[in-house]
């Protein structure tokens, strides 16, 4: 049994306490709704956002004083965008035309690494997500920075929602 502070009056109140003996204010029925509510937030909050990084568009770079270069780069690097969410995976792609994919953590089946000489050099990568949805659903994610970071979230969050669901496998 812990002491709290009451919101109303800022009295010390027993964390079991179903209301304030001070004021009255309804504090365990406050707590539970805080907590319920911060369990629903928590599916929304985006835990990772991954774009391609300015080092997949070096060459681009160098040779912007060509202009069509640099603005393939900047085109290319603002028309992918993922985002790692605590239960699903958002991919939008495209500038003008947008097309969303979504898939959850737990149909993951496979996430490989592609590291090249240049990659390793400064930090990026490739990372394919591969699904349990169809045979050929895979989604890359070409030349982000630190991809063994955005597999080991993944990794992490798949372990999470199996843990969260008992160990039951979806496989």
């Amino acid at each position: 049994m812990a002491l709290i502070s009451c919101p109303e009056c800022t009295r010390p109140v027993s964390s079991e306490a179903s209301a304030c003996p001070g004021c009255g204010y309804p504090v365990l029925r406050k707590r539970t709704e805080g907590s319920a509510r911060s369990e629903a937030m928590d599916s929304r909050q985006v835990l990772c956002e991954v774009r391609p990084s300015w080092w997949n568009f070096g060459w681009h770079i160098a040779f912007c004083w060509l202009v069509v270069p640099y603005l393939v780069a900047v085109w290319r690097r603002h028309s992918y965008v993922m985002w790692i969410y605590p239960d699903r995976v958002s991919i939008e792609e495209g500038l003008w035309e947008k097309e969303t994919t979504e898939f959850f953590i737990k149909d993951i089946r496979a996430i490989d690494v592609r590291r090249g000489f240049w990659g390793r050099m400064v930090g990026i990568g490739d990372v394919t997500i591969s699904t349990a949805a169809t045979v050929d659903a895979a989604e890359t994610a070409m030349g982000v920075a630190d991809p063994e970071r955005i597999k080991e979230l993944l990794i992490a969050r798949r372990q999470a929602c199996n843990a969260r669901t008992g160990g039951a496998s979806t496989e």
